[in-house]
């Protein structure tokens, strides 16, 4: 399909509404590729060019279920002739997704509060547990990214997310995550026995005033480069948290509706968080998100006291309904699982060869792309994820970088990827890589 196609970037088109966003759009968002998207469908991107592309990044890990999917779409048109907002009114649609959203999550998370993005289901999460705790302190993690509200990006482990901002939230602490290929105690994951999670003692004696609420954590954390940590170090967090009588709260924002190749990546694990922060999948494309709890913390707070305005309205409870259809249905996490399965060891086979791949990591379709100057002293070299995103778009695979320099490549497909696109991909991707 893509193999004998060069597209000229940027098109024409995509040219000119790009030096106009560079007018009218604020600069501190971010052009992965230079292109403008007109539409898609399923995995598939067509620019303002006419140019067709393999959407590796999901409209950046929203659209699950695919892009303009038939059932999503129809959902979402019958919606919004039906009712789009009455603001914190039950509605058929919101109690049906409460209901179902409770049913398909660990039995101890029996209530869901509605909102609209994953920022502000972190927030609802950090209130929450600070009301039932009556403790102020929230532990999070290095490179652990949780929005960009106050109190989310407060509790944020990247300076880019908080960068010049001033003082954050009191109480917030941070600790080192498992990043085993950067490991700060240069220790190794199959004999230090999560030596990470017993530092966690030494940093709560050095920071905690004594009023430690809870901690917050990611299964894998996204915005700094699909870091996927060791199988057991959740349990081992779930089980400190409990251990010192504060809440384990998961953020899924990300993680959730079958991207690591499971509804929600807490099944790898059996995990049973007190909170569980879900949103992007949820949608898939509408704007949706919740924060499942256990009921004990939540009679913690009184009437009025957490709403949201778009929250919960019947649109996207609609369309998330028809999502969590479309997932069980379809079986995409299973097909997450079979496709990821295939493209990571494709890489990995890849990165026995090609020396600027540092690292390939990865569960499901959320796959990590780490980009070196060299494997020796794994420099990370962002110039050189950049031009390996401009080659694959040329070549016909839309791709996006994160980490701290830029410098790893997201591979996060759409959930129903067959597997002939996934090859297909993955031969551009891979011919790229060996070209350099």
């Amino acid at each position: 399909m893509f193999s004998d196609v060069k597209c000229q970037l940027p098109g024409p088109n995509s040219k000119k509404f790009i030096e106009k966003s560079q007018i009218y759009e604020p600069g501190g968002t971010s052009q992965h590729a230079p292109i403008v998207w007109d539409s898609a469908n399923g995995v598939l991107i067509k620019d303002v060019d006419g140019n067709t592309y393999i959407d590796f990044t999901s409209g950046v890990l929203v659209t699950n279920v695919g892009h303009c999917h038939p059932k999503l779409v129809d959902a979402v048109q019958k919606a919004a002739a039906k009712l789009m907002n009455c603001y914190n009114f039950p509605t058929p649609e919101r109690v049906t997704l409460a209901q179902r959203l409770v049913e398909i999550t660990p039995e101890n998370l029996d209530v869901a509060f509605m909102v609209t993005t994953g920022s502000d289901a972190t927030e609802a999460a950090i209130r929450a547990a600070k009301r039932y705790t009556g403790c102020y302190e929230i532990l999070s993690f290095y490179g652990g990214f949780h929005g960009r509200t106050g109190g989310a990006m407060s509790v944020a482990g990247t300076t880019g997310t908080k960068k010049k901002y001033g003082p954050v939230m009191p109480g917030s602490i941070q600790a080192p995550y498992a990043y085993c290929y950067r490991c700060p105690f240069k220790a190794k994951p199959e004999t230090c026995d999560f030596l990470c999670v017993d530092f966690l003692d030494r940093v709560i004696e050095a920071q905690s005033t004594g009023d430690l609420a809870a901690l917050i954590v990611e299964p894998y954390q996204g915005s700094s480069g699909f870091i996927v940590p060791p199988d057991g170090y959740l349990t081992r967090l779930q089980e400190w948290a409990k251990d010192k009588g504060i809440l384990f709260i998961l953020d899924e924002v990300q993680a959730s509706f079958g991207r690591t190749g499971k509804m929600f990546a807490l099944e790898w694990e059996d995990l049973r968080p007190n909170l569980l922060c879900m949103g992007k999948g949820l949608g898939s494309g509408v704007p949706a998100a919740a924060m499942m709890a256990e009921s004990r913390i939540m009679k913690a707070l009184e009437a009025g006291e957490m709403s949201s305005t778009n929250g919960g309205n019947p649109l996207s409870c609609a369309a998330a309904l028809a999502v969590i259809d479309i997932m069980e249905e379809e079986k995409l996490p299973e097909n997450a699982l079979k496709v990821g399965g295939y493209l990571f060891e494709r890489f990995k086979n890849v990165q026995k060869d090609v020396d600027i791949l540092g690292d390939v990591r990865g569960r499901g379709l959320v796959i990590g792309l780490e980009f070196v100057t060299d494997k020796e002293s794994k420099t990370p070299s962002g110039e050189i994820a950049a031009e390996v995103i401009r080659r694959c778009c040329q070549n016909g695979v839309v791709m996006g970088s994160v980490g701290a320099y830029g410098h790893i490549l997201r591979v996060a497909p759409p959930l129903v990827i067959t597997m002939e696109q996934a090859e297909e991909a993955a031969d551009i991707i891979e011919k790229v890589l060996r070209e350099f």
